[in-house]
């Protein structure tokens, strides 16, 4: 995926993003709810333009990988946020005709890979870095990850390529909210301490406050800095963030919502600041 063609796009908020989330959410009546407000923050920052992108021209050489491809609602609201996704498609998120699915296509506007098959993102994302490398281009490649597709044996192949290559181009973001689709991630496979192994796989490890704005503002500008490595940001969050009666639930991870809910989890989010 492209970055802006602008260095700096404000209406990206997260709050902005948690509000078309439940909007579109409800209009389809579709689930992934709780992962997509669990990255509100980040995709927030990382499009708003908050984090320095290098620019050729009016065109940025950096590229987004969004590998929990299920968030790809958020990813929606950024992209119609920054005018590169008119109110009409995105409209047609879930619907019969409409380009918008659960997980990001290439033919959308913005998005140059699809993802949503758990454990391919970072290996999709290795790709470019690398690529990038051997053609001599400017730019980062940042890749959003869940902390269940830790789980796959896919990522921690990816995780030692990018070691061994030294894609210091590469920035991993793993969003750490503890839960996947059919329970705690401690519970399904418990991979903690995170900083210690991923630092025995010779990476540079930061931690951040995933809804923290302006500890994630720090922690990308600090990482867009090569180190000879490639960097990983543990994003410690929480799946629903944004809406109580949601947060830290694992039925919102497939959960659609009633009129009730909507109306509740509206109305907090608007009181939000």
């Amino acid at each position: 995926m492209a970055f802006p063609h602008s260095p700096l796009f404000p209406q990206v908020t997260p709050k902005a993003v948690r509000r078309i989330v439940l909007e579109q959410a409800m209009r389809a009546h579709v689930g992934h709810i709780g992962s997509a407000l669990s990255v509100a923050d980040i995709l927030a920052v990382i499009f708003s333009g908050r984090v320095d992108s290098v620019m050729d021209g009016s065109v940025s050489k950096d590229r987004f990988v969004l590998g929990k491809g299920h968030a790809a609602l958020a990813l929606y609201a950024a992209l119609h946020l920054q005018g590169r996704m008119t109110a009409e498609v995105l409209d047609g998120y879930c619907g019969n005709g409409g380009t918008l699915g659960v997980h990001p296509e290439r033919e959308l506007d913005g998005v140059e890979f699809s993802s949503g098959s758990l454990g391919q993102g970072l290996s999709v994302a290795c790709g470019a870095a690398l690529a990038k490398r051997l053609k001599g281009e400017p730019g980062r490649v940042r890749v959003l990850i869940s902390d269940a597709e830790l789980n796959e044996g896919s990522t921690w192949e990816a995780i030692m390529f990018a070691a061994h290559r030294k894609l210091d181009n590469l920035d991993v973001i793993v969003d750490v909210n503890g839960q996947q689709a059919l329970g705690m991630t401690k519970d399904v496979m418990d991979l903690t301490p995170l900083v210690p192994r991923w630092q025995s796989f010779g990476w540079e490890v930061r931690q951040a406050d995933g809804h923290d704005t302006e500890a994630l503002v720090a922690s990308l500008g600090i990482m867009a800095k090569a180190s000879g490595r490639p960097q990983v940001l543990l994003a410690r969050t929480m799946s629903g963030k944004g809406v109580g009666f949601m947060e830290g639930q694992i039925k919102w991870h497939y959960w659609p919502l009633s009129d009730s809910d909507f109306t509740a989890a509206m109305a907090e989010v608007e009181r939000a600041a």
